[in-house]
């Protein structure tokens, strides 16, 4: 397990252990959505996550048994991750996250970015 802190107080805590961060959730989306992927493939997949970030948060993955890591004794090296079936059972719980945040984005916007929300007002003008 990665930096975890545990023991847990419930399973919610346990969870977001896991999957707490920034560049998480998005990680094993771009798996789930994509497949198996070499890792500047998944670099792609998650905009604006730096190298060493997207390598950090996928070995605290790896290691919480979401991830799976596969190196392949290739010149040159070839290292491909998928997801795990915990990390497969993760995304389906994270689906209902994704869908709620689809239908509150709007709003979500206006209120921790108003000024997106304006000059999204004035450009629909």
């Amino acid at each position: 397990m990665s930096k975890g802190k545990g023991p847990y107080s419930c399973g919610l805590d346990a969870a977001v252990d896991v999957v707490g961060g920034k560049w998480k959730p998005m990680i094993l989306w771009a798996l789930h959505d994509a497949g198996t992927l070499r890792f500047g493939e998944l670099r792609r997949h998650v905009t604006g996550v730096s190298e060493k970030v997207l390598s950090q948060q996928v070995r605290e993955l790896e290691a919480d048994g979401v991830v799976h890591r596969e190196v392949y004794g290739e010149v040159p090296p070839r290292v491909e991750y998928s997801l795990t079936d915990l990390g497969k059972a993760l995304n389906t719980a994270l689906l209902p996250l994704g869908e709620w945040g689809d239908r509150h984005m709007r709003e979500i916007i206006s209120r921790k970015h108003p000024e997106l929300s304006k000059e999204a007002a004035v450009a629909a003008q």
